[in-house]
């Protein structure tokens, strides 16, 4: 298990404290959120917001920890142990599917799920029909290697065209370049480290999105009882975030120094780039057209078709109990400007 790390209002207190229109006798309210990995460029947004004093200008002092992955961010939001979190869209359909509406989604971050299979070439890995009987490292529990047979159909292969090799997350990498698979799966923004080590014109990178697979990926999440009962404390929430999103999105290398501030042990310009592929699948033509942190009803009705279908769903969610769009901050706030 992961050590756990905690970002409470005292790790920025400097940056809160020379923030604008902060009220030093305001009181700031708690809550708890989960992230669903470690800290990186993926979730700069969040630590912008919280150096810039976003969320303390909301009364708001936010905790974010570590996750132990897109899918476990559900569980801890639905047990009680945390108020909010970072989790992946479609693991919330098959959760309300069998345990009920306790979690929802409340701004869609990834418009597009940054799922990729990355496979070397040089082991005949070209496009997906090539990744018929390889051998694909993934974890256990993973939000791309669920969504597999999903990206299968859409390919017009078979969910079981290829062995999955069960590897822990952070040996993906490993047993890629030692042979022992022929490829891995990965969040694309999350293959950096794999990049630094392989040259990338000797590896393929299989995009989900790019066969039709066109699925929601990881949104913020609110305990439904939590929304319930302190629905201002959302609003305000996202209010900051969106502005975190924006500022990250309008310079993804300056967002990364607060990723560097948090984790002095990260190298700023790769977080950096990092942010710059999850930016790719944050800004879509979706969001142009639609905003940041929304969602097309009909385009997550599908997603749900979809899941209920290939897993045999014993019933099937209602997209506005998966995703509720009342805490979203004003459309002109969420416009893309980046």
């Amino acid at each position: 298990m992961q050590r756990r790390h905690f970002l409470s209002l005292g790790t920025g207190l400097a940056a809160l404290s020379a923030a604008p229109f902060v009220h030093a006798q305001r009181e700031l309210t708690p809550l708890k959120f989960t992230l669903d990995f470690r800290i990186s460029g993926q979730v700069a947004p969040f630590l912008l917001a919280l150096s810039k004093g976003y969320y303390a200008q909301e009364g708001l002092a936010p905790q974010f920890d570590v996750g132990s992955g897109s899918v476990a961010a559900i569980t801890r939001v639905a047990s009680g142990a945390y108020d909010m979190g970072f989790g992946d869209t479609g693991a919330l359909v098959e959760f309300h599917a069998t345990q009920g509406p306790l979690v929802q989604a409340v701004y869609q971050y990834y418009n597009r799920a940054p799922f990729v299979i990355i496979g070397r070439k040089d082991r005949g890995v070209r496009d997906f029909k090539s990744l018929a009987g390889k051998r694909i490292a993934a974890a256990a529990v993973e939000s791309t290697r669920r969504a597999w047979p999903i990206a299968a159909k859409h390919a017009g292969m078979q969910p079981n065209a290829f062995e999955w090799v069960t590897t822990d997350f952070s040996q993906r990498d490993n047993v890629i370049i030692r042979g022992d698979v022929d490829g891995a799966t990965y969040f694309h923004d999350s293959a950096l480290s794999l990049f630094q080590r392989v040259p990338q014109d000797q590896l393929a990178v299989l995009a989900y999105a790019d066969i039709g697979a066109s699925l929601y990926g990881n949104a913020i999440l609110a305990s439904t009882a939590f929304a319930g009962k302190n629905p201002e404390l959302v609003r305000a929430f996202l209010r900051a975030t969106n502005r975190g999103v924006q500022g990250a999105l309008a310079n993804p290398m300056a967002a990364a120094t607060y990723v560097k501030q948090r984790e002095p042990m990260l190298d700023e310009k790769l977080e950096g780039q990092r942010f710059g592929i999850t930016a790719q699948y944050m800004v879509t033509a979706d969001t142009r057209a639609h905003g940041l942190g929304a969602v097309r009803p009909e385009l997550l009705k599908k997603q749900i078709e979809e899941l209920e279908q290939t897993f045999g769903l014993k019933s099937r969610p209602a997209a506005d109990a998966v995703f509720n769009a009342s805490f979203l901050p004003a459309a002109a706030e969420r416009a893309v400007k980046a």
